[in-house]
């Protein structure tokens, strides 16, 4: 219980970074997940919550960066409009922003590595996969069953 209380209160600068309302409420069941998963006694909980919200606040900067400048290839209707250098710029931009997004994950992984016993690492990972295949589940059992 205390190690819930803890987190909670060290994630709270975490939360205030998401975006909207949706996105806090998603980032505390992440929270809430993690805390569960991990099993964190209070002195790791006192080095993994600091590196994992500025984590969380570097991974949401990239993706505001992205979202603002719309360079997303994905998000393009008609690329028969564009000439050729513009398509690639619009690909080879996309692969700068998912090599910075690798390159967070490399630095916080490295951060976690230093301050925590590898399988606390190796846990975290694992939990925010089962977190996201948790999400995605519970997205398509909420989805209506399409008629064909």
């Amino acid at each position: 219980m205390k190690n819930l209380i803890l987190a909670l209160l060290i994630s709270v600068p975490c939360l205030t970074m998401a975006q909207g309302l949706r996105g806090e409420k998603m980032e505390a069941r992440k929270v809430a997940w993690l805390t569960t998963k991990l099993d964190l006694s209070a002195e790791d909980a006192k080095i993994f919550w600091p590196i994992y919200n500025d984590y969380v606040r570097e991974q949401s900067t990239l993706r505001k960066e992205r979202t603002q400048k719309m360079i997303s290839f994905r998000k393009l209707k008609e690329i028969e409009d564009l000439d050729d250098e513009e398509i690639q710029t619009l690909i080879l931009n996309d692969f700068n922003f998912r090599q910075r997004d690798l390159n967070i994950e490399r630095k916080y992984y490295n951060k976690f590595k230093s301050s925590l016993p590898i399988k606390t690492v190796g846990k975290f990972y694992r939990a925010q996969e089962a977190f996201k295949k948790e999400i995605l589940q519970q997205y398509r059992a909420a989805m209506p069953a399409s008629t064909n």
